[in-house]
C-alpha cells in the first residue's frame, strides 16, 4: 500500500472525534498509512428535536455513509448503538473492536447516587430505553422521579446538572471515558437493574464492501467476542422491528469458568416510558460461532418476548 493518508469520516461532537482519534491510531498501526479525520455533519448533530421525533436510527450515520459511497472518506467510524440494524449491500461493516464498559452512569449533584435521589428528583436523559427502566427501578424501591427528555453533548447534559436545572443526568459510561470525564460520575448503574442500549459501548468501523484490501486490513482490529455479542443484541431488536429510539434493552455477556468462555447470555427489556410495565427476559446458550448463530439467539429472544406482550410497549413498532 502507497503512504498516501486514509480519509477517516467522522462526526464533529467531541465524543466522535475522540473515539475516532483513538481508532485513527490503531488503523495506523496495522497498515502502516497515516489517518486524517475528515468533520461530516449529520442530521441529529443539528436538528434540535428530540431522537424519536426525528426518526432516531440512522440520522447521526446517512451523512458518513454518503460520504463512503461518494468516495469522499475511505472509512468510517460509528457509536454501533447508533447503527440501523439492516447493513447496505455495498457497505461492509469491517471492524467491531473491543467493547468499553457498556454501563450507564448517573451524574447527580452533590455526589448523590440513584438510591440517594430525593423525591420527585428531575433526572435527564434523551432515551425512552432509560427513561423506562429508571422509572421501573425507581418504582420498585418506594421512590418517585421525573425523567426529563433532553438532548445535546455531554457538555450540555452535565451542565443542567451544574446549572441547578436537573438533580441528575444519565449517560452512558463509554463516551465519558473516551473523552476523560469519567471521574464526574456520581454512581455507575448496575446492568442489573438498566440494561444498555444495543450495541452500547461498541464502535464500528465501516468502509466501501468491493475494498478487499481496507476491510481486511481494517479488519485486523475486529474483536470475535464483542462481534457475536453485539450482533446478538442488533438482532433482537431488528426481529421486535424497533428503532434505536425505542424502548429496548439488549445485553449479551459471555460466561466465562476460569479463562475460558463458555457460555452467552442474552438479555433483553421493553417497557413504557413510565416504567409501570416492562417485558424482561433472557437466554444463555453456547458462545455463537458463526454470524449467523448469534442473529438466531437475537430472533429466538425477541420471538419470546413478542410472546409476553413486547409489542403493545413500543412505541414505533412498524407493522
Amino acid at each position: 500500500m502507497s503512504e498516501q493518508a486514509l480519509r477517516l469520516g467522522t462526526r464533529r461532537s467531541k465524543l466522535a472525534m475522540a473515539q475516532s482519534g483513538q481508532v485513527a491510531d490503531a488503523v495506523s498501526k496495522v497498515t502502516g498509512r497515516p489517518v486524517e479525520l475528515v468533520e461530516i455533519t449529520t442530521y441529529g448533530d443539528v436538528s434540535r428535536e428530540s431522537l424519536a421525533q426525528i426518526g432516531g436510527t440512522g440520522v447521526f450515520v446517512t451523512a458518513l455513509r454518503e460520504a463512503l459511497v461518494r468516495g469522499e472518506v475511505d472509512f468510517a467510524v460509528h457509536s454501533l448503538k447508533d447503527l440501523p440494524t439492516a447493513q447496505p449491500d455495498d457497505l461492509a461493516l469491517a471492524a467491531v473492536p473491543v467493547r468499553e464498559d457498556v454501563r450507564d452512569v448517573l451524574v447527580a449533584r452533590d455526589g448523590l447516587t440513584f438510591a440517594e435521589l430525593p423525591d420527585g428528583a428531575r433526572v435527564g436523559t434523551g432515551s425512552p430505553r432509560r427513561m423506562a427502566q429508571l422509572n421501573a427501578y425507581a418504582r420498585s424501591h418506594g421512590m418517585t422521579i421525573e425523567t426529563v427528555a433532553i438532548r445535546g453533548n455531554v457538555d450540555t447534559r452535565i451542565g443542567y446538572v451544574r446549572a441547578g436545572e436537573l438533580d441528575a443526568v444519565v449517560l452512558a459510561a463509554a463516551g465519558l471515558n473516551r473523552i476523560g470525564r469519567i471521574d464526574e460520575v456520581t454512581d455507575f448503574l448496575s446492568v442489573d437493574n438498566v440494561l444498555p442500549a444495543p450495541g452500547q459501548g461498541a464502535l464500528a468501523i465501516e468502509c466501501a464492501a468491493d475494498n478487499a484490501d481496507l476491510v481486511a486490513a481494517l479488519g485486523e482490529l475486529d474483536d470475535p467476542f464483542t462481534r457475536v455479542a453485539v450482533t446478538a443484541e442488533r438482532s433482537l431488536l431488528a426481529a421486535l422491528e424497533a428503532g434505536c429510539s425505542a424502548p429496548v434493552g439488549a445485553l449479551a455477556d459471555l460466561l466465562a469458568d476460569g479463562q475460558i468462555v463458555k457460555e452467552m447470555r442474552l438479555r433483553g427489556v421493553v417497557g413504557t416510558t413510565d416504567g409501570s410495565t416492562l417485558v424482561q427476559l433472557s437466554t444463555t446458550g453456547p458462545v455463537p460461532e458463526t454470524h449467523d448463530q448469534a442473529m438466531s439467539l437475537g430472533r429466538e429472544l425477541a420471538a419470546e418476548m413478542l410472546a409476553k406482550g413486547a409489542a403493545g410497549l413500543m412505541g414505533e413498532r412498524a407493522l
